[in-house]
């Protein structure tokens, strides 16, 4: 198997590297997690329902889903660091467009705008890594770039209640402005360390593009590497949207401290991801993987039958769960990013985002069907939903061998 050559003279040119390409990470997730508590500063703006609002939140992700396919097209057709850096121009303009949106309908198309280039953005970035970057170092150069995401959930929620709450001038559209403000300097720094790389361009594309996507979609391999994705996705995004709800409503947990909960779950995050990489580089992808599947559905069960308890209880436990359930994205993404060769890379870990997008929106939309509240406000069926989360990550543990068995095969 070819690996990347070197593309940095030295660790310190690496870390920008990593750091600029953290950034946007960073910046494009950032934009997704601060809608979710202005909804009731939205509703009285902009004279909207609470259903037109659920919808301004889906515009982002379903948009990300459907430019992730639309990628597949181009992706591996241009040098990499160019095709990044002006896709990372179209989503800062989406994003300001965002804060000088006039009504409701054009903040819609400003906001599926965003999603559509943010969602390209996350896929490019985790191909740039594992083009860059050797496989044996490959997953602590990853846990570093998916720190950002750690980072944007520790900031998102607070961050964007301050700054709407405190520029009284711009109200919800501060926060936009803003990552429109920090976008822009990351920019620059990515202009300054992010090299060419274009060595999936040295390969002859033959035959038909359409066809050439259509045989990486159905190719029995790549097949099992979407379906370990999306039961990844499902395991996750079944639960979490619906813990800030059941904590309040069963276990007596304050409104004052779910931001607690999330803060502290984010710094443990941002602390773990490194750590994670490192041993997923040290001691085998597969085998880090595997113990954080299982590990991670002691707090998966009792965060979805958890019991009115003591706050420090509750926090050991969220806390546990956000390390162990993000951390197994680092080494599966390690294995994933080695299953195809350079040259078709780009246009795999499009598909990789979109079924990530999709299977994340369908999780939501399942548990929502499942979870029912009762009379007196209490959540109900919750611990149907982590049975399901039990089963989907059982069988990642079980599927994560044949992925790895397929990237010793075919990978690069």
């Amino acid at each position: 198997m070819s690996q990347p050559s070197n593309l940095f003279e030295s660790p310190k040119q690496e870390r920008f590297f990593l750091f600029a390409l953290a950034g946007i990470q960073f910046t494009h997730i950032l934009d997704f997690m601060i809608m979710m508590p202005l909804g009731p500063q939205f509703i009285k703006a902009l004279s909207i329902n609470t259903h037109q609002f659920g919808l301004l939140l889906s515009s982002y992700t379903f948009a990300a889903a459907i430019a992730g396919v639309f990628a597949t097209y181009y992706v591996d057709r241009f040098e990499r660091r160019q095709l990044l850096l002006r896709l990372y121009v179209c989503f800062i303009v989406a994003t300001v467009a965002c804060g000088f949106a006039p009504n409701y309908h054009s903040l819609f198309i400003a906001r599926a705008c965003a999603g559509a280039f943010g969602g390209i953005l996350g896929s490019l970035v985790q191909t740039i890594v594992a083009d860059s970057i050797p496989f044996e170092r490959r997953g602590k150069a990853l846990g570093t770039v998916m720190a950002a995401f750690s980072v944007s959930t520790v900031a998102g929620v607070p961050l964007s209640l301050f700054l709407a709450n405190h520029v009284e001038l711009l109200g919800w559209r501060a926060p936009f402005i803003f990552i429109g403000l920090i976008s822009t300097l990351i920019l620059y720094i990515g202009y300054r360390n992010i090299p060419k790389i274009s060595g999936h361009l040295h390969h002859v594309q033959e035959g038909s593009r359409l066809k050439q996507i259509y045989d990486i979609l159905i190719a029995h391999h790549h097949l099992r590497a979407f379906l370990f994705m999306g039961l990844i996705m499902l395991t996750g995004f079944s639960v979490i949207p619906y813990i800030a709800l059941y904590l309040t409503s069963n276990v007596g947990v304050a409104d004052s401290y779910i931001s607690l909960i999330y803060l502290c779950g984010g710094v443990a995050t941002l602390m773990s991801s490194r750590l994670i990489g490192h041993m997923a580089d040290k001691y085998g992808k597969v085998k880090v993987f595997r113990v954080l599947a299982i590990v991670s559905l002691i707090p998966l069960i009792v965060t979805t039958n958890l019991v009115p308890v003591p706050l420090w209880v509750v926090l050991i436990n969220s806390t546990s769960f956000f390390i162990l359930i993000s951390g197994r994205m680092i080494p599966a993404m390690a294995i994933v990013s080695q299953l195809v060769e350079p040259k078709i890379r780009g246009t795999f870990m499009s598909l990789v985002g979109s079924i990530q997008m999709l299977a994340s929106g369908i999780a939501s939309v399942l548990a929502g069907l499942v979870v029912t509240i009762s009379t007196d406000g209490k959540m109900e069926h919750y611990n149907l939903v982590g049975y399901g989360a039990v089963a989907c990550s059982l069988l990642t543990f079980w599927l994560v061998g044949y992925i790895h068995s397929d990237a010793k095969t075919k990978g690069t």
